[in-house]
């Protein structure tokens, strides 16, 4: 089984977007995303420097919208993956992928979501560090002290902490034994309790969307499980936008269905490195530009064995 896995938040970098510009009609379906999210998503990915791609409302259509362009890509080529799973924001990536959702109300959706959770950021001043390393259960002990949420569980010995920031600065200061504190540049503790006000708004447009079962196997962020109910991934998805993001029990899924290959659509990277750690021997590739999707069909035809 080779799966695809899409990205969250965080991943973009300035003009990363500019090589698959310059691949047949991906303009034309950029412009799209562009007005279903209402977002400028041409601007954004080309020219837009890294303060500006990093606001929320922003940052979150941009990355999706990549995703989707790097898959249709993929696809197009005449081979597709087994499954799909997408972290944080990817989720809707994923069940677009899937099936559950068209282009457009995933997209539609994620303005929504992007918008909703700046707003709810706004409200109070918190962040995000992640924690590498050190004992999961003295990490995990820290946090409580430092009224701190666990809001990701990456798998290969990374939590992500998020909170007030005079907290998350005293983890950086006293950090537990055998780890290291990095500050994400992040607009607030998205997966934890401060996001319930944009979980009631993105309820209310997914009422709205119409949810078809998926054509693929389909991971969920929330436990590690597949789900094979439309509706049951959507109403998954807006949940947890105030609950922790358990990739590390994605990996361990991947591992137990027998994943033989990861194929990580742009903008990748990131899922590769944790894979690496968390899913040692098991192959993948990172589509970043469009000059990797080569690697990535080899990889779905086994020419790469």
């Amino acid at each position: 089984m080779i799966i695809a896995v899409f990205p969250g938040q965080g991943s973009q970098t300035p003009g990363f977007l500019a090589p698959w510009l310059e691949t047949e009609g991906a303009r034309e379906l950029l412009e799209q995303y562009s007005a279903y999210a209402e977002v400028n998503l041409v601007a954004a990915g080309t020219e837009w420097d890294a303060d500006r791609i990093r606001d929320t409302k922003v940052a979150q259509p941009l990355i999706v919208a990549a995703s989707l362009l790097s898959w249709r890509a993929l696809v197009d080529a005449g081979h597709r993956p087994d499954g799909v799973a997408g972290h944080s924001v990817g989720e809707i990536a994923a069940l677009v992928a899937a099936g559950v959702l068209t282009d457009e109300d995933g997209m539609r959706l994620v303005g929504i979501r992007g918008r909703a959770m700046a707003e709810a950021a706004a409200l109070e001043t918190t962040g995000m560090s992640a924690v590498v390393g050190g004992d999961e259960a003295t990490v995990l002990a820290r946090l409580d002290e430092l009224d701190l949420t666990p809001a990701n569980y990456n798998g290969g010995g990374q939590i992500v902490a998020a909170g007030a920031l005079p907290a998350l600065a005293e983890l950086g200061s006293d950090t537990p034994r055998g780890s290291r504190v990095i500050p994400l540049q992040v607009a607030g503790a998205f997966h934890t309790r401060y996001m319930a006000p944009a979980v009631e708004t993105l309820r209310a447009a997914a009422a709205e969307v119409a949810a078809s079962d998926p054509s693929l196997t389909l991971w969920s962020n929330r436990d590690g499980g597949t789900v094979t109910d439309g509706r049951a991934a959507l109403d998954l998805l807006v949940a947890q936008v105030a609950n922790p993001v358990r990739w590390d029990l994605c990996m361990a899924s991947f591992a137990e269905n027998g994943v033989a290959g990861i194929i990580e659509l742009a903008p990748a990277g990131t899922l590769v490195g944790l894979a690496k750690r968390g899913l040692r021997g098991v192959p993948s590739v990172a589509v970043k530009t469009p000059e990797d999707l080569a690697a990535a069909n080899a990889l779905l035809t086994g020419e790469n064995a």
